[in-house]
């Protein structure tokens, strides 16, 4: 029952009750009132000025704002009390609700804002929250807490993510929304804590490790700070939500007989916004004419402030959540806490001379809320069932005594020398490196210039050369074939003079025109001698005539030489386009050959082959790989993949081929992957890697074996069946850069199981994926950076849950050399992929001595200020911190991050 210093005493209500004289609820809107300010759109913080200024020491008085919502009744209500009425009626239009005593007897109570259980999330955002944005967008710090019995909807208003729905978006969201409007991304920045006070302590959900938190006050000023706490920087509401998302997965909960889902923790989300704006223009009048000013020109300032969003654990009596065991501890402890803030909030609204704020963490966090400078808003939950009219009642009391709780809000604002010479110090740098870029393409360009000439010297040299020597041999050829038919012709004339008999007439009539062919040969050998002089005398005044032009070439003017760049260009380009259309041929003419291949390969086969009904099969994969009927996609349906897989153990080595590209096709897709299994698929492709040699077999097998091992659930099956073997010895005799791309990809996505990592290492994965190093192509390293990189975000996954312990398998291996040779590659994916492995190995205590006499520390540096990827920089940064070796031999080095 209300206390007699709420009721109203007049009335047919006996227990009706007025708001607080000094509140002026009836007369004041929720929305709170602030001098006026800037405007608020986005971009806008640096034409700002500083209009309230002058409230930075006196501050402005702003009441608590309360509203109270009611959860409609859920399906156990329904059931339970069907035949009795609400115990609460709502009178929005009033601001008003009553709270029923029996059928006859009510109490009457007024708040700034009553919602019904049809309020869209969208108004409550509105009416609750949105005012406090403003606030906090304008400098003032500012609070948004939930306060209610268990299961009355307090999560729901306060952190509903609305992923599928976005109207359901609770008040985190929204306000991170507006919030990320209304600043600029060039000058402002915003950072996000969230924290848990479970069994009064303060844990991180955003680094569940850290689990420990201390509070820590200003002496000077009292403002309240948690410097151990993680702070997240947000670019963008979906990593936003990516945190919201990872804080409610650490959160604590529990099931009891109010809530399936109870929070047994109170969550505080912290949110701090930094804007750059500037100060008044000041006019300063001169000594000769007082009339006369100039102005100075404004100061930068920074405004800092804190938006807090409370989601406090449900208020509950033992006997009806029927908690017990540690549950009854956690429902003690969160009870104390909520009666430890009622009391402050009782002693500050009776204006108290002690306000007992160090009797709860809680009390202290929320010291700037509740008498403080905050802007603070309040929202009740209650629900309808008459069985809980004794919490309803008291949540409802909680909610009256806060709204005369007084706050003084302040501004927040320091010169901002540090960010202006900081963002002048960044220009610099720009300056430099964009200077520093210049000048290296300046030397790349006249470098390639160099290279390019000396290519084509010596590419028309060869050409000369190749010329000469084709001549000469063409010229000896002639000769050789020209004195052989002279040796055949004299010959054939021996033997028919010592056949007939008559060898001296023959030699006689025969010597003229033997002579003749003589003179001929001489004569055609005497022209050839003259041609290549000819040719030699051409070859040596062509290089005499290249070296004058290489010579006016380099001491010619500027646009000869612009001239020959735009000819070489011309040129390179012209080339490009005939090697890609060779290209184009070429696969056209490959295609042409495999379509061919297959039709004489069903040629042959007839009415008498091996697999009796596989002619349709067959027709069907000839189509498929030609691209004439059926889609790859479309086999299962048409031929079954029973029947594909037994074109695998054909005798003939080209329908072997080109079924085994059909069974990689169709693992590329997941939903075929379990039917390939099913039907024995994954046994056949291993048994071809086992027995096959040839080199497009084994390639093309990889190929679905890494398709297939992108399925968690065939992983351990490629195990069991000594997968990872078989791909060790492939990856040790092949030498093609494309079969060793496909085997690393198969065992990169086996390292990604936090099953399978012993046996991985013990049947030689994590040697085979080093070994493949030796191949130098990047499309291999890429593959062998992820699979370490899978690794090693497995093992960090395990030592940090405990289930592991010592140094990793990796460094065990031999694998830190490599690592930190290839952390600076030129090659994006490659780069990437070693930078994450380097930070999650570095997570693990056992690592830091090895990584620090590997050199993995500099590279780990280097992750925190010249990565390109911000989550990759603010992991390698939170890891150096969190490691006491590392930390010591930062300052030992005096490296500082």
């Amino acid at each position: 029952m209300a206390s007699n210093g709420y009721r109203n005493g007049t009335g047919t209500n006996k227990g009706a009750i007025k708001p607080p004289a000094s509140s002026n609820i009836r007369s004041s809107s929720f929305k709170s009132r602030l001098p006026p300010s800037s405007n608020h759109s986005p971009g806008s913080a640096l034409r700002r000025t500083s209009s309230a200024s002058f409230t930075t020491a006196a501050g402005v008085p702003g009441r608590v704002r309360v509203a109270v919502r009611l959860r409609p009744r859920n399906a156990e209500e329904s059931t339970a009390d069907a035949d009795f009425a609400d115990c609460v009626e709502l009178q929005p239009e009033l601001k008003r609700l009553k709270l029923r005593k029996n059928n006859w007897e009510s109490e009457t109570y007024e708040f700034d804002e009553v919602l019904t259980e049809f309020a869209s999330q969208k108004r409550v955002y509105e009416v609750v929250a949105k005012p406090v944005v403003e606030s906090v967008l304008d400098g003032y710090n500012g609070t948004v807490m939930a306060y209610g019995q268990t299961g009355t909807g307090k999560t729901f208003t306060l952190g509903r993510l609305g992923e599928e729905d976005t109207s359901a978006r609770g008040i985190m969201v929204r306000s991170m929304e507006e919030i990320l409007v209304n600043v600029s991304r060039e000058t402002d920045s915003i950072s996000v804590s969230y924290l848990q006070l479970y069994m009064e302590t303060i844990q991180d959900l955003l680094d569940p490790a850290n689990d420990n938190i201390s509070i820590v006050e200003d002496p000077r000023t009292g403002d309240v700070s948690l410097p151990g706490a993680t702070h997240v920087e947000i670019k963008d509401e979906q990593s936003f939500l990516e945190l919201l998302r990872l804080g409610e997965a650490h959160r604590i909960a529990a099931n009891t007989k109010l809530n399936t889902e109870s929070s047994r923790s109170h969550a505080i989300l912290m949110v701090h916004v930094k804007r750059s704006v500037l100060g008044e223009e000041v006019a300063i009048p001169t000594e000769s004419d007082k009339s006369s000013h100039f102005v100075k020109p404004p100061k930068p300032l920074v405004r800092k402030s804190k938006l807090v969003l409370v989601d406090l654990a449900g208020s509950e009596r033992v006997q009806k959540s029927g908690s017990e065991g540690h549950m009854l501890e956690e429902a003690k402890s969160i009870n104390l806490s909520l009666s430890a803030l009622g009391k402050c909030i009782n002693a500050l609204a009776e204006n108290s001379a002690h306000v007992p704020i160090r009797d709860s963490k809680l009390t202290r966090l929320l010291r700037d809320s509740f008498g403080g400078t905050a802007r603070t808003s309040l929202i009740v939950t209650i629900g309808p069932s008459p069985r809980h009219r004794g919490e309803t009642a008291s949540t409802i009391l909680f909610g009256q005594r806060a709204m005369k709780v007084e706050n003084m809000l302040r501004i927040k604002e320091e010169f901002d020398y540090k960010s202006l010479a900081r963002r002048l110090e960044i220009q610099l740098d720009k300056l430099i490196a964009e200077n520093e870029r210049q000048q290296k393409a300046f030397d790349d360009e006249v470098e390639r210039i160099n290279l390019e000439a000396q290519n084509r010297v010596s590419e028309v040299e060869r050409n000369f050369t190749d010329g000469l020597e084709k001549e000469r041999l063409k010229c000896q050829m002639e000769y050789m074939e020209s004195v052989k038919k002279l040796e055949e012709k004299m010959i054939e004339n021996q033997q028919k003079h010592q056949h007939d008999g008559f060898m001296k007439d023959k030699c006689n009539g025969e010597g003229p025109g033997f002579c003749e062919d003589i003179a001929v040969i001489k004569k055609l050998l005497e022209k050839e001698t003259h041609m290549r002089k000819e040719a030699e005398k051409e070859v040596n005044k062509l290089k005499s005539q290249l070296g004058q032009h290489m010579d006016a070439g380099a001491g010619g003017d500027a646009e000869i030489l612009k001239l020959q760049i735009a000819l070489e260009d011309e040129v390179h380009q012209k080339k490009k386009l005939e090697e890609e259309i060779i290209i184009l041929r070429s696969q056209m003419l490959q295609l042409t050959f495999e379509a061919d291949q297959m039709r004489r390969c069903l040629a042959r086969g007839g009415s008498g082959n091996a697999y009796p009904g596989l002619d349709s099969p067959m027709s069907q994969v000839r189509d498929s790989l030609s691209g004439h009927k059926t889609p790859v996609s479309a086999l299962f349906d048409q031929v079954g993949v029973e029947k594909i897989l037994d074109l695998l153990e054909s005798e003939d080595a080209n329908v072997r081929i080109h079924a085994v590209k059909v069974v990689a096709n169709l693992a590329a897709e997941e939903a075929n992957q379990e039917r390939i299994v099913e039907a024995g698929g994954l046994t056949s492709l291993l048994m071809l890697l086992r027995s096959y040699e040839d080199e497009t077999v084994r390639r093309v097998a990889a190929g679905a074996i890494a398709n297939l091992a992108m399925n968690e659930a065939n992983q351990e099956l490629i195990m069991v069946q000594g997968g990872i073997s078989l791909l060790s010895t492939t990856a040790s005799d092949a030498e093609d850069p494309q079969t060793l791309r496909m085997v690393a990809g198969a065992i990169a996505n086996l390292c990604g199981n936090d099953k399978l990592q012993a046996t991985l290492r013990s049947e030689g994965g994590i040697k085979a994926l080093l070994g493949m190093v030796r191949c130098r192509h990047p499309d291999v390293l890429s593959q062998v950076a992820r699979g370490i990189a899978n690794f090693a975000k497995c093992e960090s996954r395990a030592s940090t849950n405990g289930i592991r312990s010592g140094r990793s398998l990796l460094i065990d291996e031999g694998a830190l050399p490599w690592i930190v040779q290839s952390a600076n590659n030129d090659a994006a994916p490659i780069r990437r992929h070693i930078e994450l492995a380097l930070c999650h190995l570095a997570q693990h205590e056992a690592n830091a001595k090895d990584m620090i006499n590997g050199g993995a520390l500099w590279e780990l540096v280097r992750i925190t200020r010249d990565c390109s990827r911000e989550d990759i920089r603010s992991l390698a940064r939170r890891t150096l911190n969190s490691s006491l070796l590392f930390r010591s031999e930062m300052r030992r080095l005096r490296i500082e991050l």
